[in-house]
């Protein structure tokens, strides 16, 4: 029997966007059907870079297009930023089913949903793309979601702890009001779209967390406390808000950790460096 870690392995390395899909889809249902196992003589390698097509060309985060939506070319790169982030999604979910061994089937589980649903949304982006004349990769791109996914290979914790929650997080925060604004220019077909991204977005944050919690539970630690020490370790003077409260607390967000955020909040504007 041929097992998921291979498969998950392949899912992360294609780099032609229909293969990745193809390859999703296929390891989703073969993972489903029971015909993937959880026995692997291979440890997990390094991806130092996952499988991606020739374009987009990424650059640094300052040199990506503006997203303001008062113009067509400002919808498309917004729409297009999104669908970025969803297609390294997918490789993000991926690399948690590759990369940490010796968990609970669940969490396999659990991420190759994930992998699954981040493909939708990328279909539905790129469609919309589409439909504006436009398409993915037409436009540069950054990488700071991969960028976090390299720095927190080592430990499945700090992953659940750190890209579900903190990076994943931010889109249920500003999700809701690109929304609006998208409402206030009358484009209803982006409105739909960002709507089903949003509300799986909050049962994917709800994964990391139920998962950050487990790990801190099986180590005998307090995440909440932890929580916050990685906040200030990885993300010091660099997260801001506002903060979708309703929101994150479906996604599994504690008051405390609520509060520690707004605290973080404060010491970036004083910063005056907010990334987030």
């Amino acid at each position: 029997m041929e097992n998921l870690f291979d498969a998950a392995e392949s899912c992360l390395s294609a780099c032609e966007i229909k293969e990745k899909l193809q390859l999703t889809e296929q390891t989703a249902q073969a993972w489903r059907d029971g015909l993937l196992s959880l026995e692997s003589k291979n440890a997990p390698k390094p991806v130092d870079e996952p499988g991606h097509p020739d374009n987009p060309i990424l650059v640094s985060p300052g040199d990506v297009p503006k997203r303001r939506m008062g113009t067509p070319a400002g919808l498309v790169a917004l729409i297009h930023a999104i669908a970025h982030i969803e297609f390294n999604a997918i490789n993000l979910a991926w690399d948690a089913v590759y990369r940490f061994r010796d968990l609970p089937q669940q969490f396999y589980s659990d991420w190759v949903q994930i992998a699954i649903e981040e493909a939708y949304h990328f279909q539905l982006l790129r469609q919309r793309l589409n439909e504006l004349n436009s398409d993915y990769g037409e436009l540069p791109a950054h990488n700071g979601l991969w960028d976090m996914a390299r720095r927190t290979a080592f430990d499945p914790l700090v992953r659940m702890a750190l890209v579900p929650r903190v990076l994943e997080a931010r889109g249920l925060d500003v999700t809701p009001g690109i929304i609006e604004r998208l409402r206030q220019a009358g484009d209803d077909r982006t409105i739909v779209v960002l709507e089903i991204i949003l509300h799986d977005e909050v049962g994917h944050v709800a994964i990391g967390s139920h998962w950050f919690k487990y790990l801190c539970q099986q180590r005998e630690l307090d995440s909440e406390q932890l929580f916050r020490e990685l906040i200030n370790q990885y993300f010091t003077g660099q997260v801001c808000g506002p903060f979708h409260y309703e929101a994150r607390q479906k996604a599994g967000f504690s008051a405390a950790e609520l509060s520690a955020l707004e605290h973080l909040k404060e010491t970036a504007a004083r910063a005056e460096k907010p990334v987030l």
